[in-house]
């Protein structure tokens, strides 16, 4: 049992960091690309490669199964990433960031609604969480002259935080039919791809593929598609279904220490004592929230070495 949760928290932290640094990738491509343009191909990309490594059509055991994948896909593919990204156009980035990092709190309540999940959250997860949220505005808010708030902008990210919550349940109770975890994440994929349509046409999409002839645009796209979309998703569900919803979402906790981290790495960016201070006192709530919390839900009947097989 203690393997198998290890594989699950190290699985869910690969899956942030590599999360936690897609922001240059992106940032590079919104210089040719539109945020609707880049979010359309890198799942096509995901989609069709989840579909290589994976060949075969999920047979569901029930057609009323099919609506669970539809939700999954509408949330965790299409909405999420809407909603943050026309957030980002009404607000600061901070601002997002701090918010959408409430995640795992909605995670925790919709859990015991509709999971039915046992046991106690401890004060541990509520002093973790406090903790984090602290540390994460340490981090975002630590530059700036004053705190803007943007209502638009702002609601639209705590909608983006309440439909990954709403995401990582789905695919919780998913994860109970013992379906391939490859095919599943596929077939999530393709729904979120279909409920992105029309948003591509009401944003003005081009599809513009000779963009792609900039090695830069490539790569970049290709990471995002390949490692932030197919693999992670795959691996963001593996976790999930190892872990459970609530104890996976606190790793988003983390994402934005990544950031701080990779900015300095990679971009040179200058980090200051107090976001130093915010990204250890996050990690601190990482902990804590990890460390006690005794939420259960009813058990997995999948062994971790059937499940590894699913995920390869």
């Amino acid at each position: 049992m203690k393997s198998k949760s290890g594989v699950g928290h190290a699985v869910a932290l690969f899956t942030v960091v590599v999360w936690g640094t897609t922001f240059i990738s992106t940032k590079v491509l919104l210089r040719s690309f539109q945020p609707v343009e880049i979010l359309l191909i890198r799942f096509v990309i995901g989609y069709v490669l989840l579909f290589l490594a994976k060949p075969g059509l999920v047979r569901l055991t029930e057609k009323k199964q099919e609506w669970l994948f539809a939700a999954a896909g509408l949330c965790g593919v299409c909405l999420y990433f809407l909603m943050e990204n026309i957030a980002l156009t009404y607000t600061l980035a901070s601002n997002v960031g701090v918010i959408i990092s409430v995640a795992p709190f909605f995670t925790a309540i919709l859990s015991r609604i509709f999971l039915k999940e046992k046991g106690q959250m401890k004060a541990s997860f509520f002093l973790g969480f406090v903790a984090a949220i602290i540390g994460i505005c340490m981090m975002s808010f630590s530059g700036a002259e004053t705190l803007e708030l943007n209502p638009k902008g702002d609601l639209l990210s705590v909608g983006a935080a309440f439909v990954w919550a709403c995401y990582s349940v789905i695919t919780k109770k998913i994860s109970e039919y013992g379906y391939s975890t490859i095919k599943v994440t596929r077939h999530m994929f393709g729904y979120g791809i279909l409920f992105m349509i029309p948003a591509a046409f009401a944003f003005d999409f081009h599809l513009g593929l000779s963009r792609l002839a900039d090695p830069m645009n490539l790569l970049n796209i290709l990471f995002l598609g390949a490692g932030a979309s197919a693999l992670c998703f795959v691996t963001w569900n593996f976790a999930v279904q190892v872990l459970g919803p609530v104890r996976t979402s606190v790793y988003i906790y983390a994402s934005p220490v990544i950031t701080i981290v990779t900015s300095v790495l990679i971009l040179h960016e200058k980090i200051t004592p107090v976001a130093a201070a915010g990204a250890a006192l996050t990690l601190v709530g990482l902990v804590l929230s990890e460390g006690k919390l005794e939420l259960k839900s009813s058990p997995n009947k999948q062994s971790v070495g059937e499940i590894e097989g699913e995920c390869r």
